[in-house]
């Protein structure tokens, strides 16, 4: 009797502890009725959005780890080429909306989650959801608005239409250069020095005047949309917060013109630190060079040898200006300057929310 209790408490442990499978694709497209397909080439994916398989997805859990009598000589052998950072081939996904789904390499996939990489190459090929609803169809501008424009941040709007309010921004915008340079302007390059110039310092003093807070269902892309229409195409006047209306002119070249003119000391948001603890997973022969290279860069102020899922660890202090956002300079350093490194096989940089510091004595 105690055996069979046992048996039944280690049933209940192992059912409590068992992960569901990761997403089915064939599930996942026919509830989008996702089947006009695009093809988008090859780039990095983030492995957060790799969520699903299209033939092996009862494999893997839902973090992606093989199930155990899944972990062969192939996978092992797989896992060491990416420690040693070898290059392997992209892996092949189908994505539909902001999802991605493997098609072929679902070992290596594994393999990168559980070292902990942030992205991995990929071939691409896109599946349109037709479902008609408000998610689908802000899907589909937001993409439409990514092509037009070739940016490749992402710009979250939830009101169906504003999209093209943007649209007709970055056209404005490329009429004012064409006048001023004398010269025509390709429209994408018109939609980078917007996003640069303009969109991004709104938006930073957006955020500094902690609007957002108020609008909890909004996005920070929604509220420039929403001032940048009232001031500038309808030249309303409004009170946003201590600064912030002295900050926007009511014509959106002369707000540009007149951020590209702000002295830092005008505005306390202009330039600030920004704390970063970054993992590397590096080659072992190459640790000690590695860490000598990174000391003698003056934004790394501490690094330290460490044993677990990583292999060192380092503390990073950047600064920042208003035409930059925190994400952007961290990842452009630790890409930059950390990642191109020889013997560094992959990166996960930590943000700290909240910090408490003991002063020295």
């Amino acid at each position: 009797m105690k055996n069979g209790l046992m048996t039944k408490i280690k049933a209940a442990w192992d059912r409590f502890h068992r992960l569901e499978a990761v997403k089915s694709f064939n599930a996942d497209q026919q509830a989008e009725q996702a089947f006009d397909t695009i093809n988008r080439g090859t780039r990095l994916v983030p492995l957060a959005q790799i969520v699903g398989s299209v033939g092996r997805y009862q494999d893997f859990d839902s973090q992606f780890r093989p199930m155990h009598h899944l972990a062969t000589e192939r996978y092992q052998k797989i896992r060491q080429a990416l420690r040693e950072g070898r290059v392997l081939p992209p892996v092949k996904l189908y994505q539909i909306k902001d999802k991605f789904y493997v098609l072929d390499g679902n070992h290596r996939i594994a393999a990168a989650k559980e070292l902990k990489h942030d992205d991995i190459l990929a071939t691409i090929l896109e599946f349109i959801a037709s479902k008609d609803t408000l998610e689908n169809i802000l899907y589909a501008q937001r993409s439409r608005f990514t092509e037009k424009t070739g940016l490749s941040y992402a710009i979250t709007l939830t009101e169906v239409g504003q999209y093209d309010h943007l649209l007709e921004q970055i056209a404005q915008h490329k009429e004012h250069l064409e006048k001023t340079g004398q010269a025509p302007v390709a429209f994408e390059v018109a939609a980078a020095d917007w996003y640069d110039t303009i969109y991004r310092p709104l938006v930073t003093i957006i955020r500094g005047g902690k609007l957002l807070r108020l609008f909890p269902h909004r996005t920070l892309d929604d509220l420039y949309a929403y001032i940048s229409y009232h001031q500038w195409d309808l030249g309303r006047k409004r009170k946003y917060g201590i600064g912030i209306d002295r900050l926007i002119p009511n014509n959106m070249e002369a707000f540009r013109e007149k951020m590209a003119n702000t002295c830092k000391t005008d505005y306390p948001e202009m330039l600030r630190e920004i704390t970063a603890f970054v993992l590397m997973n590096v080659v072992a022969k190459n640790e000690e060079a590695i860490m000598a290279k990174l000391f003698s860069l003056k934004e790394v102020r501490e690094i330290h040898s460490i044993h677990g899922d990583a292999d060192v660890l380092a503390k990073v202090v950047l600064t920042r200006d208003l035409l930059s956002s925190d994400a952007e300079i961290i990842s452009e350093f630790v890409h930059v300057q950390m990642r191109q490194i020889q013997g560094v096989i992959s990166t996960k940089t930590l943000i700290p929310g909240r910090s408490m510091i003991k002063e020295q004595n």
